[in-house]
């Protein structure tokens, strides 16, 4: 079986629960780190498809990863393998298919309450979970647009664009700004790190913190929080992967 091709941007950035599902699904990962220089594959078909992890640069930078990993999802895109996008990788989702990523007038920082925009997709992706709001948790400072063909089925009070989907024939591409991805000891780390929470205070400063939460507030039940968080993710991964190319390479 072909693995899925997970991409880590930056050191503390971690694929976190997304590797412990796919474990528990018997799906391979192979992790690339391009931030170290490692190459990004120009040919997705070895894949079965491509997850992008978050980071804390734009898509706008002129890193020469970024428009490796663009070119990238667009080639998955030709060859029918399924993308998903945490955050940055999101943004760069959608930035592949045409869509601007613009600086968000604040940045969402912690826990915040999501709510479905459509119904339809949302009951397609989030089952049950769809009729109700639910709490994510977010590290974000820019915004996506939604790409031609996609639709996003939820929104944050201060951020309209959370989730999209690009329905193909029989697979999907789902770009997400939320972190649905972390585990207590990923938040724990951020929160260790004095470049992440300086970037907690500069935004109270220029802001006054809308969407900013301090580091009591986040870790706040923290396990049961991220439990919660990571099954929901888990149903959006579980539909993500009915698309995956599971035949050998080469066929």
């Amino acid at each position: 079986m072909r693995p899925i091709a997970v991409f880590q941007h930056a050191p503390d950035v971690l694929p976190g629960y997304f590797l412990e599902w796919a474990a528990a699904r018997g799906l391979r990962c192979e992790v690339f780190h391009p931030y170290r220089g490692e190459p990004v594959p120009e040919d997705p078909r070895a894949f079965a498809g491509v997850c992008l992890m978050g980071g804390p640069m734009s898509v706008n930078d002129a890193l020469p990863w970024i428009e490796a990993e663009l070119a990238l999802i667009r080639a998955a895109d030709a060859a029918r393998i399924p993308v998903i996008g945490h955050c940055l990788g999101g943004q760069l989702l959608a930035k592949a298919f045409g869509a601007p990523v613009s600086r968000h007038r604040v940045k969402e920082i912690g826990w915040c309450e999501v709510t479905v925009t459509d119904a339809e997709v949302a009951r397609r992706w989030l089952g049950d979970a769809a009729l109700t709001t639910f709490e994510v948790f977010q590290w974000h400072g820019e915004t996506f647009a939604i790409p031609a063909g996609a639709r996003n089925f939820l929104a944050s009070s201060l951020c309209a664009h959370q989730a999209f989907v690009l329905e193909r024939d029989g697979f999907a591409h789902l770009g997400l700004q939320f972190h649905c991805e972390m585990t207590p000891e990923l938040i724990h780390s951020w929160l260790a790190q004095p470049d992440w929470r300086d970037e907690i205070d500069a935004e109270g400063r220029a802001t006054g913190g809308p969407g900013v939460q301090d580091a009591e507030a986040m870790l706040r039940q923290v396990q049961v929080r991220c439990t919660r968080m990571n099954t929901l993710a888990a149903r959006l991964y579980d539909r993500w992967r009915e698309g995956l190319c599971m035949e050998p390479a080469g066929r």
